[in-house]
């Protein structure tokens, strides 16, 4: 859930900020909006994500995070669920470098912004391979990865436990039943 406010701020005074509060927010033109927490299964896909990323790529070359910033324009920082940035990176960053991988979870109050807003934002990006979105009431993903030609139009809707998303700018599969490990549909 988003909750936006009336302050205005730019993106260096914005991350200063947000680094000395206990919430978490984000900047969306130019204004803060405060990102409330999830339930259980929310917790449990983001972190089975980043561990299973994790367990896959090369750890000289990537580095996952979880809810890091990536700046996605003039007024806007995003904290995505999980993000594949180079690895190495100076320790006091506070944004992403160049995002290969960007996933989000959805809840009921995010879905529009998760598969709208944030998707033409992340699309823009020009190191990000693949966005993932991930629902969190079913075993299913949207999955755009770019190609020699771009991003498709639209995503590839994946479902199923025994699915598998390949990710190839990282040069792995995410098995979709690792994604929803421990997670009880109900």
């Amino acid at each position: 859930m988003t909750i936006r406010t009336p302050v205005q701020m730019d993106k260096s005074a914005f991350l200063a900020w947000a680094e000395r509060q206990a919430e978490n927010y984000e900047l969306v033109r130019g204004r803060i909006a405060m990102m409330t927490g999830g339930p259980r299964g929310h917790w449990q896909i983001s972190f089975n994500i980043a561990k299973s990323l994790d367990a896959r790529i090369d750890p000289e070359t990537w580095a996952v995070g979880q809810e890091f910033g990536v700046d996605v324009g003039p007024a806007t920082v995003r904290f995505p669920d999980i993000v594949v940035d180079r690895a190495g990176e100076p320790v006091t960053d506070h944004t992403a470098t160049a995002p290969v991988l960007i996933a989000e979870v959805l809840s009921p109050s995010s879905e529009r912004i998760d598969l709208g807003d944030k998707a033409a934002e992340y699309l823009a990006l020009p190191s990000l391979g693949t966005y993932l979105v991930v629902a969190q009431d079913e075993v299913k993903a949207w999955v755009w990865t770019r190609t020699a030609a771009g991003f498709p139009a639209g995503p590839l809707v994946v479902d199923g436990a025994a699915a598998v998303i390949d990710l190839p700018a990282l040069g792995i599969a995410l098995p979709l039943g690792e994604v929803y490990r421990r997670v009880r549909m109900e």
